[in-house]
């Protein structure tokens, strides 16, 4: 007891350390470190970053405009009342000429009171903007998840078609060694040995390319998630139950809804082009004259202040046939909104059909394997008493092998259905 427990302690902490070494990986976890890895994972803040700064310049339209300007100006012809009025007695000594040259340097301010609505429509364009944004973005990953779903079931499958090779090589070799057996004793020909021995070289061949294949694609994931992936990450086969009837949320109609609804914006902006517009304005101003006074021939400080309304009363129908222009456009968007509706409801039935085919084929899997097991059994018997040859043999026991990998393969394309019917209707997976 005092050797054996150090031994068992040793044995259990090795067992343990296996256990926590092998890093299980979903789905969705492949999904969500794909996106983190994009370029799509910036682009929602990116594109949220833009609308803001936009929406601050529209709000802003509220805010007075300050503009600085000068200038300086001569007139060739000014008026001068001492050549008309200087017959008057006293009055040519009262009455000088107007100067010539003007200078001014002014501040002048404009504050909109009633803009007919332009701002708000123009920052309800500007939010329509930012959510179609967001919303190809979420388009987009749908291809993103399509290529991860590629390389998740592939492992998988490639994975479970070496599990099976690799039991199928061991039964091989089992047999090659009792044909060796049997053969010293005289009791097998040398061609029987050859057939399970080139069946043995076939399989290992395989076995081969399958890791060769499992590590290309392995490599491929591991860059489209991020992550370092080998052979010591666990895949988990996703199980997303027997009810798959749910509607169709799929990003893209939810796209053709965001932009009917900036095309609407688009409307209420062009119907705010025919409002009047209110205004008001001061300029506060220093030149020589100072403002209208033309008989103060020095610099000195003025003001103008004011108000005024603006009415583009006809515009020769120009806003009625931008209005008639997006009315067709949002007629447009209807139509692709209905074919893209049509389309994705025949890729799920198609879809449907694929799921209930795999899950029939599942569902005799198991008696055509217990059927194939039976069968090889009694190949075995029949080879071992001389009834059939050794390649009538391989045939059976290659048939059973078949028959299992076809199992799993039915089993990982069924998982795999279902995953891309959610993906097709635009549900999230389990």
């Amino acid at each position: 007891m005092k050797i054996k427990f150090p031994l068992i302690v040793i044995l259990t902490v090795l067992t343990q350390g296996l256990l926590f070494s092998q890093k299980i990986l979903t789905l969705k976890e492949c999904y969500d470190l794909a996106f983190a890895k994009s370029s799509l994972a910036g682009e929602a803040d990116a594109y949220s970053d833009i609308s803001g700064l936009n929406d601050e310049n529209l709000k802003k339209g509220w805010l007075p405009s300050l503009d600085a300007n000068a200038n300086a100006l001569y007139n060739s012809n000014v008026v001068d009342f001492s050549k008309t009025l200087g017959s008057i007695p006293g009055m040519s000594k009262l009455l000088t000429p107007m100067p010539h040259d003007q200078y001014k340097v002014t501040l002048d301010i404009n504050q909109v009171i009633y803009d007919g609505g332009t701002i708000k429509s123009g920052r309800a364009i500007e939010k329509a903007d930012q959510n179609i944004n967001r919303k190809q973005t979420e388009s987009d990953m749908y291809k993103l998840r399509d290529q991860v779903n590629a390389y998740y079931f592939n492992i998988m499958l490639i994975r479970k078609q070496k599990e099976l090779l690799a039991n199928y090589l061991d039964l091989i070799k089992k047999r090659i060694a009792s044909i060796e057996s049997a053969m010293k004793n005289g009791v097998i020909i040398r061609s029987d040995a050859d057939i399970l021995i080139s069946e043995k070289v076939k399989t290992e061949q395989q076995l081969t390319e399958n890791e060769l294949r499992g590590k290309s694609l392995m490599k491929n994931l591991s860059d489209l998630t991020g992550t370092n992936i080998d052979n010591a990450v666990d895949f988990v086969l996703p199980d997303q139950g027997e009810d798959l009837k749910t509607g169709i949320l799929r990003p893209e109609l939810q796209l053709y809804d965001l932009k009917k609804e900036k095309l609407s914006a688009g409307l209420q902006l062009e119907q705010s082009k025919r409002l009047p517009k209110a205004f008001g304005y001061a300029t506060l101003g220093y030149g020589k004259p100072p403002g209208q006074n033309f008989f103060q021939d020095s610099f000195g400080p003025y003001y103008v202040v004011g108000a005024g309304i603006k009415w583009n009363i006809f515009d020769w129908n120009t806003v009625k046939n931008r209005k008639e222009a997006i009315m067709i456009q949002q007629g447009i968007i209807d139509n692709r909104k209905k074919d893209l509706t049509d389309n994705l409801n025949r890729q799920l039935e198609a879809k449907s059909a694929d799921i209930s085919s795999l899950e029939a084929l599942t569902g005799s899997d198991a008696e055509l394997i217990a059927i194939r097991k039976r069968i090889t059994a009694s190949s075995e018997s029949q080879y071992q008493n001389g009834v059939i040859t050794a390649n009538e043999y391989l045939n059976q026991l290659n048939a059973e092998q078949q028959a299992l990998i076809n199992f799993e393969i039915h089993k990982i394309n069924l998982a795999l259905a279902k995953v891309e019917y959610l993906n097709i209707s635009g549900n999230d997976i389990h």
